[in-house]
């Protein structure tokens, strides 16, 4: 599926389109690549599969940066794999208009959600 950013994901500015691929045999998992720069990869889990309890709160700027008549987004989290077991960043959420491939990664306010959770404590 193709995955349009409304403003640059935060560190990956220019770039806006991208490439939202499941990952074959793992449920929830999925790659986004950058279109135009296909060696920029992130991997993104599905909040509910992974983090089922993740319930971030929007603000009405927030909500309205897909348009207000989305019927229902898809929620990712970022995911950072690595030697000590892989982390999640629950501080800023993926929100995907999964009808017209629409997106934006939202920055959440306040400390209600780190940066940086481990995926275990994070379900």
């Amino acid at each position: 599926m193709r995955a349009a950013f409304v403003t640059p994901p935060p560190g990956l500015a220019p770039l806006t389109r991208f490439d939202l691929e499941q990952v074959p045999g793992a449920d929830g998992l999925f790659t986004l690549t950058a279109a135009d720069e296909p060696s920029v990869r992130l991997f993104l889990l599905d909040a509910a599969t992974y983090v089922p309890h993740y319930s971030p709160r929007f603000s009405d700027a927030q909500r309205d940066v897909l348009g207000s008549d989305v019927p229902e987004a898809h929620l990712f989290v970022v995911a950072n794999p690595g030697t000590g077991g892989t982390t999640v960043n629950l501080a800023a959420p993926i929100v995907l208009d999964p009808s017209t491939g629409r997106c934006a990664q939202l920055i959440l306010d306040g400390a209600d959600y780190p940066l940086k959770a481990t995926l275990a404590q994070a379900a």
